[in-house]
């Protein structure tokens, strides 16, 4: 199973990150796409590139309304280009790039249909341009020039890699799963570390694709964890429960608990949704953070000791995941003992899984 770090697209430090990320003997190295709060993510991977080797290169995750497919489609090539075949596409409805941008999630049905756009253009298929999601309004159709002539298509024209670059989607409710299982070439849920919610995530996939008519092995699984080794576990709590309360609301972001969870967990998911704060996104004083419960940080999020942390991926992996993101393990780079909690994974955990 692969262990990918995940940080943001801070143009001039991710090259430090790259180096570190790749020497520490992480599988891959993501970087969140939010226009607001982060510099731009194809960016910042392009420079990863530049100065790592072996190293997995991704976004956790772009979305499908601040870009076009053929946007998003050619800065994955592109990064994908300079590192020599080393880029993993990642994709989500949205969240903080909209919400800074006052939008909710894009729909579902928007969603389904960019991400098959997105897949056309990366095999270097056609796009038809009534399918191109750009108003009339903002744009007329470039018939409106009287051109002599011009493409009757869209189509990524300079791209000459043999290989596709591998699509993963964020998932976490039953339509998007099912959407990611059919569409992509990995789902990555956002369930958490709970086992059950996991192996159901799995069922709803394996479902999809079998009344699809496709192979229900012919997708992987992977998932964002929010993952602090520390030795001690208290600690451990206080460090990862900004980045928890994140994930947690993708479970509940429209007041309805997704997936299995027995009474606490759905009183602690419901408890998120009605204190969460945008404006406090990810910190660990946040309203939501705080509100948290020590079970629920324990069952959601993989927290303690090496071996502790080890036992809880290696279970993860015996359910059929290839892939974990240590989701928002940025948030460690801010204090001298997040740093440390880090390193100690580097050092402890990573070998169990090289």
């Amino acid at each position: 199973m692969e262990l990918w770090r995940h940080s943001v697209a801070a143009p001039r430090r991710i090259m430090r990150t790259a180096e570190s990320a790749e020497a520490a003997g992480w599988d891959g190295l993501c970087v969140v796409d939010s226009q607001n709060l982060s510099g731009d993510a194809f960016v910042a991977l392009a420079l990863a590139a530049t100065v790592t080797y072996t190293i997995g290169l991704g976004t956790a995750v772009g979305n499908s309304v601040t870009r076009v497919a053929a946007a998003n489609a050619a800065g994955a090539l592109s990064v994908d280009a300079v590192s020599g075949g080393r880029m993993e596409f990642g994709i989500g409805r949205g969240d903080s790039a909209l919400a800074h941008l006052g939008r909710a999630p894009g729909t579902v049905r928007h969603f389904e249909r960019h991400l098959q756009q997105v897949q056309a253009y990366l095999r270097g298929d056609d796009v038809a341009f009534d399918d191109v999601d750009i108003p009339i309004d903002v744009a007329p159709p470039v018939d409106a020039m009287e051109l002599a002539s011009g493409p009757g298509v869209s189509r990524i024209t300079w791209n000459r890699a043999e290989r596709k670059v591998p699509v993963e989607v964020s998932a976490t409710g039953p339509r998007v799963i099912g959407i990611a299982a059919v569409h992509a070439e990995r789902v990555m849920f956002a369930l958490g570390a709970d086992p059950d919610r996991i192996a159901w995530g799995i069922e709803v996939a394996r479902r999809a694709r079998t009344e699809a008519g496709l192979d229900p092995d012919g997708v992987r699984f992977g998932a964002y964890v929010n993952v602090v080794c520390h030795r001690d576990i208290e600690r451990a709590r206080e460090l990862i429960k900004g980045a928890v309360s994140i994930f947690a609301r993708f479970s509940v972001m429209h007041g309805t608990v997704i997936g299995p969870a027995n009474e606490n967990t759905e009183e602690s998911l419901r408890r998120i949704h009605d204190v969460y704060d945008m404006g406090s996104h990810s910190r660990n004083e946040s309203r939501q953070a705080e509100s948290l419960t020590p079970d629920f940080i324990d069952e959601f999020g993989i927290v303690g000791p090496p071996n502790r942390c080890i036992e809880r991926l290696q279970t993860l992996e015996e359910l059929g995941l290839d892939k974990i993101i240590a989701a928002a393990s940025f948030q460690l780079e801010d204090t001298e003992e997040g740093r440390g909690a880090r390193e100690l994974m580097e050092a402890e955990v990573l070998p169990a899984f090289a």
